[in-house]
């Protein structure tokens, strides 16, 4: 039976019109992202079977190209409309990151990284550059390595922080292993660019490590270093 035959209090559009969209399941908001099923299936048929498919809401919105390609029935079009959606879910969150304080959002962090980050096939090295009040001045992907590792020059990243006249920064990057422990690289590396940014006096305030549905925080953790920059040490 298509979701046209079904109640109408039932029917997934009806029911956001009624209710509100937070009154909804996770697979009835996507099957209104979906707009049809396919044969044999309803909508909220194939919603929910995506969602088991990809591991829920995060596994949708992280789930790499291929992923989609080999669920069954899932063409190009539906395929557009699921993207589009979350494609505004992440211009939201950063939009709220610009409005406000985003070293004090971690969860928003996490989520708006998680949405650019955790799908890729390579590896990105980004950052969030922050004003004076730590608000989102621009998001950027300042490096793409191959599936192993992502090569990162301070000097560059020096001169980005410099483009943006940034007071802070958050760095993240993803690793598609699937495994988000950092590596002793990964602290080394995040070291150096604190060093190199506190003598421009940009203070680095944390680096996050992705991997699929998993996040890492360096400071949350105690492994991000604190380096003090000359103006602050009185040099």
């Amino acid at each position: 039976m298509t979701i046209s035959h079904w109640p109408e209090q039932e029917r997934p559009r009806e029911r956001l019109a009624a209710l509100g969209a937070a009154a909804l399941s996770d697979a009835e908001l996507l099957a209104i992202l979906l707009r049809t099923g396919v044969r044999g299936k309803s909508a909220v048929d194939l919603a929910r079977d995506i969602l088991v498919r990809l591991g829920g809401v995060r596994g949708l919105l992280n789930a790499p190209d291929h992923e989609w390609q080999a669920i069954a029935g899932l063409g190009a079009a539906k395929r557009a409309q699921v993207m589009a959606g979350i494609e505004l879910a992440r211009r939201l969150l950063r939009e709220s990151l610009s409005e406000r304080d985003a070293f004090n959002r971690p969860e928003q962090v996490r989520e708006f990284l998680a949405l650019s980050l955790a799908g890729l096939a390579h590896e990105t090295f980004h950052a969030l550059w922050l004003d004076n009040r730590h608000r989102l001045l621009a998001s950027e992907a300042l490096f793409r390595g191959t599936l192993a590792e992502t090569r990162v020059y301070p000097r560059e990243v020096v001169k980005r922080a410099l483009a943006h006249n940034a007071a802070a920064v958050i760095f993240a990057h993803n690793h598609p292993s699937g495994h988000a422990e950092p590596s002793a690289a990964d602290l080394a590396l995040t070291h150096r660019l604190t060093e190199a940014l506190a003598l421009i006096d940009v203070r680095v305030l944390d680096h996050f490590v992705i991997a699929g549905s998993e996040t890492v925080s360096l400071a949350e953790t105690g492994r991000l270093t604190v380096v003090v920059s000359p103006s602050e040490s009185g040099g």
